[in-house]
């Protein structure tokens, strides 16, 4: 089963300085039939104008993913960290009790663009945590990445979910195969170029939601890069 949300379908907002995409409801934006897709409950796609971003703010009881695509996000929070995360990376941080953090565009001259992600965790009341990985071009290429994970196997983060988190680039005419997932959901957020799951075309900015399907086949038609979440 497939439901497929097209990109120019998601909720947005222009701030001026940041351009938002959000694939379920999120701030002003408001769809009861996309709340959230079992445990992952937000997924934006941001664009940050040099030298602006996002002050200091709170969040408590959720698992932030953010998968920066070009450029680099300069983060601080109230754990101690301050850290640049640049194309590539990506950073987890659980927010359990609570944590103040604040997220600007390293650059004055680049935009930044990124997708954060919220996952809720398995148990409210954490305590928070920060981990960054790199995960370069060559890791992705053309196989599935993990690159998040409950148990942090093969260097991949740690999620306190339920949940394996994949990264990929795949080159046009290459195909990738998720076997053994069909009392899993599965979500894919492609980042850029087109793909053929399942016999059903995706692009840049679409997302898909599948369940109760054996397995997922998916074939690039042009260089294509992408998130696939293989969730409980």
């Amino acid at each position: 089963m497939f439901d497929i949300i097209r990109s120019e379908s998601r909720g947005g907002a222009d701030h001026g300085w940041l351009q938002a995409k959000h694939t379920f409801s999120f701030a002003d934006y408001h769809d009861p039939a996309r709340v959230r897709f079992g445990k992952l409950r937000v997924i934006n796609e941001d664009r940050i104008a040099p030298g602006q971003g996002f002050g200091t703010h709170p969040h408590n009881d959720m698992e932030i993913i953010t998968y920066v695509i070009s450029g680099a996000i300069e983060h601080k929070d109230s754990m101690g960290n301050g850290t640049v995360i640049p194309a590539g990376d990506v950073q987890r941080m659980t927010a359990g009790t609570g944590v103040l953090h604040s997220e600007f565009n390293h650059s004055q001259d680049e935009e930044l663009h990124l997708l954060q992600i919220w996952i809720f965790p398995e148990e409210n009341g954490l305590e928070p945590g920060y981990e960054q990985t790199p995960f370069p071009r060559e890791a992705k290429l053309n196989r599935l990445c993990l690159i998040g994970s409950r148990d942090g196997r093969e260097d991949s983060v740690t999620i306190h979910q339920d949940v394996d988190l994949y990264a990929s680039l795949l080159e046009s005419g290459k195909q990738v195969t998720l076997d053994g997932v069909a009392d899993r959901r599965v979500f894919i957020q492609v980042v850029s170029g087109e793909l053929r799951i399942n016999g059903e075309l995706v692009g840049a900015g679409d997302g898909m939601q599948i369940s109760q399907e054996d397995s997922v086949n998916i074939t690039a038609l042009s260089e294509s890069e992408f998130l696939l979440f293989n969730l409980s």
